[in-house]
């Protein structure tokens, strides 16, 4: 069995909001973060998305913009790599205390001290995060996360409108894939055989989200371990 035949097809809607495991290595919590904590994190994407090192737009290499926008925590990403100083040539916000404990929470829920081959939250050091702001209609192709010099699992939270989410497999873009409804306050981990998955949003959802939590659109917050 190849590594693609690992991952599941596709959308399944059996996955349900209680904990689940889309592929080997990824685990799903829904709910995860209850409101208060998810009004917590919009005040502090609000603040982490100001200048300087504030959010921006991406332009890829191809010259393509991308319809997300971004800031970057600790390390600044540009593809396809990490440096210290942010696009508008100051220097990037650190990596938050408060992320670094729900992250490695969010490590020790998903596996444990050590579940299905993935190491568990000893030894997790995180110190990257990427908050990703969707717009209506913004979407982000299939990627694979290659740049961190790292196998350590990402930690994925869900903020706003729902999104539909695709998890393939680690060695194309095509088929096999899963597509799973993630919703505010969901938790996403994703570390062993599906650490290097092709993942990507292909749409969102909106009207979606939680009018209390005075959002338009989606913010993802992904933690990653480095190893720079």
């Amino acid at each position: 069995m190849t590594q693609g035949e690992l991952f599941g097809g596709p959308f399944d809607a059996a996955v349900g909001r209680g904990r689940s495991e889309p592929a080997p290595g990824a685990v799903l919590l829904p709910g995860w973060l209850d409101a208060a904590a998810q009004l917590r994190l919009v005040a502090a994407c609000r603040a982490w998305a100001r200048p300087p090192a504030g959010m921006h737009t991406v332009r890829m290499p191809t010259g393509g913009l991308m319809s997300v926008r971004m800031v970057g925590l600790g390390w600044h990403w540009y593809p396809y790599g990490y440096s210290r100083t942010a696009e508008d040539g100051t220097p990037v916000k650190p990596f938050p205390p408060e992320l670094d404990v729900l992250a490695r929470r969010a490590v020790a829920e998903a596996y444990g001290a050590d579940v299905g081959g993935v190491a568990g939250a000893a030894g997790y050091a995180p110190d990257i995060a990427i908050v990703n702001h969707y717009p209506h209609g913004a979407r982000m192709g299939l990627h694979q996360d290659r740049d961190e010099r790292t196998d350590a699992p990402v930690v994925s939270l869900s903020l706003g409108d729902s999104c539909v989410f695709r998890l393939g497999n680690t060695e194309t873009r095509t088929r096999p894939w899963t597509d799973l409804e993630l919703r505010s306050g969901d938790l996403l981990v994703f570390g062993g055989p599906a650490r290097f998955a092709y993942h990507g949003v292909t749409r969102t959802l909106p009207g979606t989200a939680d009018p209390a939590l005075g959002l338009t659109g989606r913010l993802n917050i992904t933690v990653r371990q480095s190893g720079l």
